[in-house]
Order: C-alpha cells, then structure tokens, then sequence
C-alpha cells in the first residue's frame, strides 16, 4: 500500500475504532476535507503566531471585530460602539445571546481577561494596552476602555488576524498566564474543536456549532466580515506533510483542498479539470537580512549600495520559476502591494536601472575592506536557498570576499539569532520571509522596526522608523496612516534594515465543486458546495 492510501486509511480506521456504532448513523451530511500547510501542533492563538494556528483559531473562536477585503474593521462580536472624551473613553456592547461551545454566556468579564491576555503577547495589543489606563466590564455586555491618550486604531487592533488574533474565550481560560500555551478549546466561534478525534500528525475534527449566531448584516461575508455561515457540518484536517501525497490525495478526490501547493506541481494541477487553483491575496514578501552589529553591513552606505544592486525580477524567477509569474510581483516595497498602505514613494530604489559598476565603486568609497561576508544558505529550503545563490553571486560581482554557508533550515533559524562576529559564529545575510497579514501594516511588520538589540534578528538601530511607527499609531484618518507608510517606505530604503526581495503570493488547490474560499486566509465558514 503507498503512503497516500496508508495515511487515509490509517486515520479514517482510527476513527472508526474510536466511536461507538451507534454514531455512524449520525455521521456529518457535509464534510470538507482540508490537507493545511503544516501540522497543528500547539492550539492556542495568543500563545504563537504560527499560521496552522490562527487558522485553526478562526474556526473556534470569534473576534469582537473583523476586517473586510479592503481591511477595514466591522462589528462581529461587537453590536455597537461609543467614542467619548476625545477618544479616551471607548464602550464595546456584545451582540445579544452570543455563547461558548460548553453553553456558558459569553460576558463583558470574558472579554477583558480574554484582551488583557492578548495584549501580553500581540504587538499591537500591546501598543493599545500602553495608552490603556483601565479595561473594564460596565455589565454583562458591555466593556469600556479608558485611554491615557487617542489611539484611533483601537477598532483595527481588536480586528486583527494576524500577530496573535483578539479572540474572546472564556474568562477562566484566559486567566492562564500568557507564558502557558491552552490546552482546552471553548470558543464561541462557529465550528467547535473536537478534542477527543483529534491526532496530532494525523487529522483534526471540527462540527459546526448549533448554537453559533451570525450577525444579520446586509453585507455578504467578506474576510472575517460580515455574517459567519457554516455552509458544511464538518471540517476535517487531514495531515499529509509530503505534497506529493497531497497532490495525490486531492486528484484521487480522497481530500477537498491542499492549501499549499508547490510551483513545481502548478502545471498538472491547471490542466485537471476538476482542480482549481486560488491565488492568496496575502503574499509573503521575501528578505534579505542584514546583520546590522558588524562591518561590512553596520555601515548604512554599504547597505544602500547593495538595495541599488538588488533585482527583484531576478529574485523571483530564481525563487519561484518563470512559468507562473502571476503568482509574484517584481515591484514590492514595504507593505503588501495594491494594499491600503502601499505606496510608490521611492520605488525607484528597486525599479530603477541597475548600475553595477557604480555600486561597486560606492562599496569602496564607503569603506569596505575586504571583509568576509557570511551568507546563511539554507539548502533544504528552496526558496531561500535560490535566493541565496543569487545573492552571493551578486555580491561577487560587485567585488566583496563572500563565504556562502550550506545549512539547514532548522540551523539557519537558530543561527541567526547568534550576535557575535561572523568569524566567531555570527553572520552577514539571512534569508526569511515576512508572511501574509503581517506586510499589511507597520503595527506586526518586524523587518521594519529599529529598536537595536530588542529588534527582529539582524538588529538595526532607527529612531526615525520607530517614531514614525507610533506616529502611524496615534495617525487620526487613513488619509494620515498612508501619509506615514510613504514615509516609513522612504525611510527604509534610507536606513536599509532589510531590502524586500518581491512578493510570491500562495497557491491553494481546491476540488472544483467548492466556492466562496476567501483569498485572504484559510476560512471554512463561507466555504460550500456549488
């Protein structure tokens, strides 16, 4: 038997074994089977930032507020709010009738433990929190802020989908400390986690929760928008970490949907008439990542040299192949392109003519000496390894001493937090990428951020970028928020913590018979049968 039959086999016998025999009569009408990216290893969204689990988040629990396509905030949890004092005074009222999957109400006091909890750990929470002199439950329903300043952001925060999502859980979950990861799901999302199927590397079970109540808003589901509608009674993740076998399975009509597919099997999948491909609308930007505490890149003119080197064409057809070049973008800057934040200011930085020669002699003229240039390659990541090859061939074009160090991926993330000299250790260059919501905005953009040895790995040093980081924090309107990512872009490709490599957006693999998949994240409550 291979792999693919062995793994559905094997866990749908699990299954069987597991339920008593009066319980197949009562087997779900409509199943959607899923293959995620990665396997769900720890449960609780405030804990990590892992992607599988906040999508898995999205299913159990509910946010006060979502974001639509265009990432604006809309009431979910919420019904209403009031804005006093100058925006230093917020009141959150619940939705009438809201509950947790055990049966419980879903209170004002379940909030507050829920968003202290999360304030510890997200990153923008934690900027809301620094300006929060009191978070309090006026009544079962309604929860009030008391700022020690405007932070017109405050909707958006508690929106969020990215970080560490704001879901709301009950308040004696979230008096866990926020250094323990949950264990116990109770959320009052629509779908209900199913605790005794699940089998870690195996599968994961979720039933539609009865009780879950959609808003009754005009709009259609848009993102995490709008009405939540359960369309299929349960959603099964199956576990097959070797995409292949995915593949396989998904062809076979043995799984629904693969939600990460490889460039490599692009052409099989487009000509299947019975697949459908869906280009992710949150691409991961790739980066190219200095060590900003040793020479030769501790020198800014150095760094600038380099980004007016760097051909992000080049980058993207080494990383992801010249087949499909709708599913990357070659003209990328800071933050997501064509999103709200994006913004053509200084672009001619990466665009404009590439002028090797000149760089060469800017190099020299800003002191560099010769020095060893050590470049993390991480061999058994594809797409980093691509870029790292192209990089150290740049580099030798433009006459520095390079050492390309052929490592794994596992290595390459641990190194990469080691601040001694490259002789002793340390490193130069590293590739990663920045993923999905996280380019949206400056709030959880951490190539961005110059707060020195606090920062992101790398470190660099910028009082500019993190003042005009709480500027966007503090800005009034969005016409503001835009007028400041213009100028947090123009100051990156001044200071140089990183250069943007291109855009690749996801690929996602869905049998044809099922629509309405949102492009933005893996959300199974819109997700049906056509």
């Amino acid at each position: 038997m291979d792999r693919r039959k062995f793994l559905i086999t094997s866990s749908a016998a699990t299954a069987a074994f597991a339920m008593p025999n009066v319980l197949w009569a009562q087997s779900p009408k409509t199943v959607f089977r899923w293959v995620p990216q990665a396997d769900l290893a720890l449960l609780d969204p405030m804990f990590t930032t892992t992607a599988v689990t906040q999508v898995h988040a999205q299913l159990v629990f509910d946010t006060l507020y979502g974001l639509d396509a265009q990432y604006l905030p809309h009431p979910q949890m919420a019904e209403s709010h009031t804005s006093e004092n100058n925006g230093l005074l917020w009141s959150i009222k619940l939705r009438e009738g809201l509950t947790f999957h055990d049966g419980s109400p879903v209170r004002a006091n379940d909030v507050v433990a829920s968003l202290k909890r999360w304030a510890k750990r997200d990153l923008m929470g934690r900027s809301l929190f620094l300006v929060t002199e009191e978070l309090s439950a006026l009544d079962d329903r309604t929860v009030q802020f008391k700022l020690t300043k405007p932070f017109p952001l405050i909707l958006n925060a508690l929106a969020r989908q990215s970080g560490n999502m704001a879901c709301i859980m009950p308040e004696a979950l979230a008096n866990t400390p926020e250094t323990v990861a949950l264990k116990q799901m109770n959320g009052s999302g629509p779908f209900k986690f199913v605790a005794d199927q699940w089998v870690s590397g195996s599968k994961v079970v979720y039933e539609k929760f009865d009780g879950y109540k959609p808003r009754k808003d005009a709009i259609v589901p848009d993102f995490t928008a709008g009405p939540k509608i359960a369309h299929v009674d349960q959603v099964r993740w199956q576990i097959i970490p070797d995409r292949a076998t995915a593949i396989a399975a998904l062809q076979a009509n043995e799984v629904d949907g693969v939600e990460m597919i490889d460039s490599d099997f692009l052409p099989t999948l487009r000509a299947d008439p019975a697949i459908k491909l869906v280009k992710r609308s949150l691409p991961t930007i790739g980066v190219m990542r200095f060590n900003h505490l040793h020479a030769p890149f501790d020198n800014p003119a150095i760094r600038r040299a380099i980004l007016a080197s760097v051909n992000q064409t080049e980058y993207m057809t080494a990383m992801n192949g010249a087949d499909f070049p709708e599913f990357w973008n070659d003209r990328c800057g800071v933050f997501v392109p064509d999103s709200p934040m994006a913004s053509d200011a200084g672009m001619e930085k990466l665009t404009g003519k590439r002028d090797l020669a000149k760089a060469k002699r800017d190099i020299i003229a800003a002191g560099y000496k010769g020095e060893v240039v050590v470049i993390l390659d991480p061999v058994d990541f594809p797409t980093w390894h691509a870029a790292a090859l192209v990089t150290a061939d740049l580099f030798k074009r433009l006459g520095m001493n390079v050492d390309v160090q052929a490592i794994d991926w596992g290595t390459a993330v641990q190194r990469r937090n080691n601040q001694e000299a490259p002789s002793n250790g340390g490193w130069n260059v590293a590739f990663t990428g920045n993923t999905g919501p996280n380019n949206l905005d400056p709030a959880g953009h951490l190539p961005m951020r110059g707060n020195g040895k606090k920062a992101w790995f790398g470190w660099p040093t910028s009082e500019k970028l993190e003042q005009l980081r709480l500027d966007w924090f503090a800005a009034p309107d969005l016409a503001a928020q835009k007028a400041i990512c213009r100028e947090i872009q123009l100051q990156v490709f001044e200071d140089v913590p990183y250069i943007p490599l291109g855009a690749t957006y996801p690929v996602t693999a869905l049998r044809k018979e099922w629509e309405h998949f949102q492009p933005q994240m893996s959300l199974f409550y819109t997700v049906k049968k056509a």
